[in-house]
């Protein structure tokens, strides 16, 4: 584990200067094709207890290449969008999205733990489209008038960002809905920064009525570790069922040795495999993809490597369809 400093633009333990961090892992802008211009225009965010993670000296760790920003950030690729499922124009009402039968999402805060590079909401236009508390009541109001919605899924940004209270009360606006059934929660928190899994949140959590799903994004492994081991089993322990959806990244885990060992990984934490994503194409993350023909062939190599259970569906989003389509079936 890297030793923790404070370094001088780091607060609560987030680094937000690049050139820190590299400092950190010793390691030089040009071994990571460092650009300033990438990190400004999409800022870098990351978790001390994510950075322990990253092994110093290795400008290609599967980890590190998901946050730092490059020079490819910059590069403008026929078929990359700012908005790449078309997610600005679909709002039924600001900070409210509805694609999917029976399901809604509500989009409660544009902070997120993590900045990842591939992110497909890294352009999104927060400010103009709506996303903020004040748009909550409304939302809920109007998902009260729809009784075919059983499930509303919270998203953002990471609506673990919002504090105990906020949650809290939210869920309680949830909980009044008598058609509604589940809650689910999209989130990197516990993974990234275990430490906001708090004994409040546990306690609200399993006290709901309601089904607490949690949907976590690991793409590797490593991203498992100690300190969020035990966050993990909390959770379990509070009968929250868990999920996984992974992002097929250039680079990060294209090899079936390293898909292998994330399923594995991720079913001895009883979290089931759920999404293998292929990316979204968002502007600024060309130098991720994978194309078809070798996602398919990574994914036929990995249903010989693992039982059923252990195997993610392979699928992409594409905007106007009514649900993620399988790239392989």
């Amino acid at each position: 584990m890297i030793p923790r400093k404070q370094p001088g633009n780091q607060t609560r333990n987030y680094f937000t200067d690049p050139l820190e961090l590299l400092e950190k892992l010793n390691l030089t802008p040009q071994q990571m094709s460092f650009s300033p211009a990438a990190a400004a225009q999409f800022r870098f965010k990351v978790p001390a207890a994510y950075v322990d993670k990253i092994q110093p000296n290795t400008p290609d760790d599967p980890l590190l290449l998901q946050i730092f920003p490059t020079q490819e950030e910059l590069d403008n690729r026929p078929g990359y969008q700012q908005d790449p499922l078309d997610e600005a124009d679909s709002l039924s009402h600001p900070g409210l999205l509805q694609k999917y039968q029976g399901r809604a999402l509500l989009l409660v805060t544009p902070s997120c733990a993590i900045n990842c590079r591939y992110c497909f909401r890294r352009h999104y236009p927060y400010d103009d489209k709506g996303h903020l508390w004040g748009y909550i009541e409304q939302n809920i109001q109007l998902l009260k008038q729809d009784p075919s919605v059983n499930e509303v899924i919270l998203s953002g940004g990471d609506p673990l960002s919002l504090s105990d209270d906020k949650i809290s009360k939210l869920l309680t606006k949830l909980e009044s809905m008598p058609h509604l059934k589940r809650v689910r929660i999209h989130t990197r928190f516990p993974v990234v920064e275990p430490e906001r899994v708090t004994t409040r949140l546990l306690e609200r959590l399993s006290n709901s009525h309601l089904a607490i799903i949690m949907v976590l994004h690991i793409n590797h492994a490593r991203e498992i570790a100690a300190d969020n081991q035990l966050a993990i089993e909390k959770l379990v322990n509070q009968r929250i069922r868990l999920f996984n959806q992974s992002v097929l990244l250039k680079g990060v885990n294209d090899s079936v040795e390293t898909l292998a060992e994330l399923s594995e990984t991720l079913v001895e934490h009883h979290i089931v495999p759920y999404y293998l994503h292929m990316l979204d194409k968002v502007q600024g993350s060309a130098h991720f993809e994978i194309s078809e023909s070798d996602s398919i062939a990574l994914f036929q190599q990995l249903r010989t490597q693992l039982p059923g259970y252990m195997l993610p569906r392979l699928v992409r989003e594409i905007p106007g369809e009514k649900s993620k389509l399988p790239v392989f079936i």
